[in-house]
Order: structure tokens, then C-alpha cells, then sequence
């Protein structure tokens, strides 16, 4: 699944090509993705004009003038750039966005989880999104904030990085990477994780996140670039992946183990 660095990279890929361009048509192959596209999209987008793109945890926000269109690549979804007009669409391609200045913006999706959501109100304030936490590179999550959202709970220290209610974006394979940094174990109690611990964390999110962006996102399968090709931070990892392989610290071999349904990689002599 496209993480946090994956959807930023994505939209800062767009971004160029559509900010202060006018909508010329959207072209809608599917409309049965994770909630029903508006068929009305393809009467209400010609003509508006794209002021800006804003990224909010998983979610791509463009300002359409007259409302905006929330993006969520889902589980497998993909926005590229074509380089061709004729670049003839695949089973797996449902909507192309077009411009005036002729850049058109496609949307793959084989699993088909993604969303594309019309809104004429403030999207912060949509369903999907009001209740989200901080995101992690802001300056609102710092060690108080976690302290204080962590100090009731007892359940395991990345369950707790990986809800969307305590820090946005967050996802499996850099809350691995951010606890093994760290040096905290994904199966520590959140809140007996103490507040320098909790400062290490926080900068270890923080720069693991941006080392991803940096780096072009994880190659996942099914997720490409804007231009089709595909990030290289999986050379970086030091647990994600390699249960039964060396520590890169200090040659303990790496644990596996099952949390929320998600599989967890941790070092158990670097991690405690």
C-alpha cells in the first residue's frame, strides 16, 4: 500500500503540471472504485481552473475554484503522467484528467480500492479526514503530544504510531524502520515507552520519513512514480523484510512478529 512518502512524492509529481492549468474534461472508464465516482464530474470539472494541491495523510487534495477532488490511491492506485496523447488506456486505467495545455493525468488502480471524491466544502472538514491526528512532519507532533496521547494506553508502541488518531500517515513498513532507529521494540507497551524514548521516536519518524521522500518511496508492488518509475528507499531498510537476515548493527538476527494483522520486524538486542 502507498504510504505516507509514496503520496507526497505523488503529489509533489503533479503538482508542477497541474497547478494554475484549467480542467479541460475528465474521462471516466470506472466508476465502481472503493465509493462510486460522481458521474457528474464530467459536467462540473471543464473550465475550472486547479489553484493549488495539497496533501493530507494518505489523501490528495486539489483546489478545483468551485470545490475540490480528494485523491486516496488505495491499496494499489497510481496517478501518472502520460507521455503520449496517445497512449492507449489498460483494463486496470479508470479516469484520465485533461488539461488545457494538453497534460493529462492518469489513474491506475488494479485492486481498485482507491477513491475520487467531490466536495464543495473545506476538505479538512470531510468525513475522511477531520478526525485525523497530526501529521508527522509537523511541528504539533512532538514528544508532549505524544506523551499525553500515549499515557493511557497499553496496547503495542507501533500499533499506537500506526493509528491514524495519534499521528497521520504513519504506515507499516516506516514504523518499522522509525522503532528499529529508535532503538524501541514494536512490542513494547506504548505507555511505558519513557518521554526521552518518546523524543527519539519522534525524531526518528520524522527523519525516516524523509530519508523515503528523498529516496523516491519504497518500490511496493503495483506503485509507480509519477513518471512510471519506482523509488529505491528498500535499499535502506534495516528490519522491514528481513526476518531471519543480520542485524546491520550488530549481526542478531532479525525477529518476526504479527501485530494487528501486520507483520513486524524488529532487532531484539538493538531494540528494547
Amino acid at each position: 500500500m502507498p504510504e505516507l512518502p509514496e503520496v507526497e512524492i505523488t503529489k509533489r509529481g503533479i503538482e508542477p503540471f497541474l497547478v494554475g492549468q484549467t480542467i479541460e474534461k475528465i474521462v471516466l472508464r470506472n466508476l465502481k472504485l472503493r465509493w462510486p465516482i460522481p458521474k457528474k464530474l464530467r459536467t462540473i470539472l471543464p473550465s475550472l481552473k486547479i489553484r493549488s494541491i495539497e496533501r493530507r495523510a494518505k489523501y490528495i487534495l486539489i483546489d478545483c475554484s468551485a470545490g475540490w477532488l480528494i485523491i486516496h490511491l488505495g491499496m494499489s492506485g497510481s496517478l501518472r503522467l502520460l507521455s503520449s496523447l496517445n497512449e492507449a488506456p489498460t483494463k486496470h486505467d479508470h479516469y484520465d484528467l485533461y488539461t488545457t495545455n494538453n497534460t493529462i493525468i492518469r489513474y491506475r488502480d488494479p485492486r481498485k480500492f482507491g477513491a475520487l471524491i467531490w466536495t464543495t466544502g473545506n476538505p479538512y472538514d470531510h468525513r475522511l479526514i477531520k478526525h485525523l491526528g497530526p501529521e508527522p512532519l509537523s511541528e504539533e507532533f512532538n514528544r508532549e503530544f505524544l506523551y499525553q496521547k500515549l499515557r493511557s494506553k497499553s496496547s503495542k508502541i507501533k500499533l499506537q504510531i500506526m493509528n491514524n488518531q495519534v499521528v497521520t500517515g504513519v504506515g507499516n513498513i516506516y514504523a518499522n524502520e522509525s522503532l528499529f532507529h529508535a532503538g524501541i521494540s514494536p512490542i513494547r507497551q506504548a505507555n511505558k515507552v519513557t518521554r526521552p524514548k518518546l523524543e527519539l521516536l519522534i525524531v526518528a519518524i520524522k527523519a525516516t520519513l524523509e530519508r523515503a521522500i528523498c529516496a523516491g518511496g519504497s518500490s511496493l508492488q503495483d506503485f509507480y512514480l509519477t513518471d512510471g518509475s519506482t523509488g529505491y528507499f528498500q535499499q535502506q531498510y534495516m528490519v522491514y523484510g528481513r526476518a531471519g537476515k543480520p542485524c546491520h548493527k550488530c549481526k542478531t538476527t532479525i525477529k518476526s512478529v504479527i501485530l494487528g494483522q501486520r507483520s513486524s520486524f524488529y532487532c531484539p538486542k538493538c531494540q528494547k
